[in-house]
């Protein structure tokens, strides 16, 4: 098994860093808390160790964190409308807010982008035209329709 090189690190205030991992990890299958570590030389601070999907991620929580945005995302790939609007949803509640081309923010602040696993294949098609169809189609959805993406390469869209 190779070693991760490289795993998310996400800072968040104190109070809310084991609420965030609790959050995520009940969200996605293969994901859980690793490990909760107090760093009492460092006040009040905790360092989160999780998985979500079975990929590492690090969270400490401590001060007051920079505030997330929309330069970093976190992208989801979906098989289907169902895992698109289970995930969709399911981020969203508390507080979160949809943004558009299939991104939105959790209550935390987070940044994802929740998208049909093709996506992206389709819209670095050789054939410019079925690109462009897509690209279009997705410019005018905020949570996407898997459907009529698809429809849209296809050529094949209403």
């Amino acid at each position: 098994m190779a070693i991760q090189k490289i795993t998310p690190f996400l800072w968040y205030s104190a109070a809310q860093v084991e609420e965030a991992a609790a959050f995520y990890t009940n969200i996605f299958p293969d994901s859980r808390i690793v490990k909760v570590t107090p760093i009492t030389s460092a006040g009040d601070t905790k360092v989160v160790d999780f998985e979500l999907f079975g990929q590492p991620f690090i969270a400490m929580g401590s001060g007051q964190p920079e505030a997330f945005n929309l330069s970093i995302s976190l992208m989801v790939d979906c098989a289907d409308q169902a895992e698109v609007d289970r995930y969709w949803n399911a981020l969203q509640e508390g507080g979160g807010a949809p943004l558009e081309c299939g991104w939105l923010k959790d209550r935390f602040g987070i940044a994802w982008q929740i998208v049909p696993d093709d996506l992206m294949r389709m819209m670095a098609d050789s054939d410019p035209i079925k690109a462009a169809r897509v690209a279009q189609a997705m410019m005018s959805m905020v949570k996407f329709d898997v459907a009529a993406l698809r429809a849209a390469y296809a050529g094949t869209a209403g």
